[in-house]
Parts: structure tokens; C-alpha cells; sequence
């Protein structure tokens, strides 16, 4: 399964830290914590390497350059 959002992806990277134990389970908060949880590190490996140009951000908005103030 590829990851659908940047969101997605990062959780999967912090679940397949976890699963390595690079970090420890009890950091984990929601969505890292279900993978953790439901998925193989095989599938978090997948997941976590799906490409990321192109993704969507936080609630599919993209912030356009002419409308970004300074």
C-alpha cells in the first residue's frame, strides 16, 4: 500500500522506527500508533517510501505563492 498524503507517510516512518526500535512504542500517538499495531514493517517500509513530490498536505490544501503574504 503507497502512502496518500505526506501526513501518511511520516506516520508510517515514526511506526517503522518504532518496529525497529530505534524509538519506543509509547511515543507513538494515533495514526503511527494503529500502524504500529495492524501493519508488518514490510508494509510500513512501502509505505514510508513512497514518493514524496506531489503528495497532499494537511487537508489537501496547497498554498499558492501569489497569495502567500511576507
Amino acid at each position: 500500500m503507497k502512502a496518500t498524503s505526506k501526513a501518511q507517510q511520516k506516520a508510517a516512518g515514526a511506526a517503522l522506527s518504532a518496529k525497529r526500535g530505534e524509538t519506543k512504542p509509547s511515543e507513538l500517538y494515533d495514526a503511527s500508533k494503529e500502524m504500529y499495531d495492524s501493519m508488518s514493517e514490510e508494509e510500513l517500509e512501502e509505505m514510508e517510501g513512497t514518493q514524496r513530490k506531489g503528495k497532499q498536505r494537511r487537508n489537501g490544501m496547497f498554498l499558492q505563492p501569489s497569495k502567500v503574504q511576507c
